[in-house]
């Protein structure tokens, strides 16, 4: 977040549930922002896309929407909201953000399987991703000498400890393609 707060439920799950619907159908999305700066709208997004919204053209420090949305695949449902675009003002911290917030999804199922997702150019721009992030982690990140720093996280090697996460990802992922069959 920037700044707004924000609640967002789908047929009641919660952020971070998956939710299994018997077969396609609609789901009742529920969200609500407040922000002690405008926001102009809150939007619904479904992999991307803009699938429901409220909008005040003139800011409001309160934004919510009740919504039936159809589904008819596994899904994924989030909420953000924001100014008329993300950056147009200025958020009076130290980064100068746009007002701006966004929840992690509500994953839905269509039928009786587990949630289950997989887009391939998604994969390989992670994998870009995670290739560029160790490589500033390894080549830009400044170090103390070691045996200088008592680093919080118990481990002599603190760029090891930044690395991990990424490289557990990016095996993560390619794990997944090679069970599909992609090359890697």
């Amino acid at each position: 977040s920037g700044g707004p707060i924000l609640h967002f439920s789908v047929d009641g799950h919660a952020i971070g549930d998956v939710a299994q619907l018997s077969g396609p159908g609609t789901v009742e999305v529920e969200a609500w922002a407040e922000s002690i700066l405008p926001i102009y709208r809150l939007e619904i997004i479904s992999e991307g896309r803009v699938v429901a919204s409220a909008q005040d053209p003139k800011g409001t420090r309160r934004l919510e929407l009740k919504e039936k949305v159809k589904v008819d695949r596994h899904t994924w449902l989030a909420a953000r909201c924001g100014g008329p675009n993300y950056t147009s003002i200025p958020h009076h911290d130290g980064w100068g953000r746009g007002i701006m917030a966004h929840t992690s999804p509500v994953y839905l199922t269509c039928g009786d399987e587990e949630w289950w997702m997989f887009d391939e150019a998604t994969a390989r721009h992670l994998l870009a991703v995670f290739e560029d992030v160790v490589s500033y982690i390894r080549n830009v990140v400044g170090r103390h000498p070691p045996g200088s720093v008592t680093h919080h996280h118990g481990e002599d090697d603190h760029v090891a400890y930044l690395e991990r996460p990424f490289m557990e990802a990016r095996d993560a992922v390619l794990e997944r393609m090679r069970g599909l069959g992609l090359s890697v």
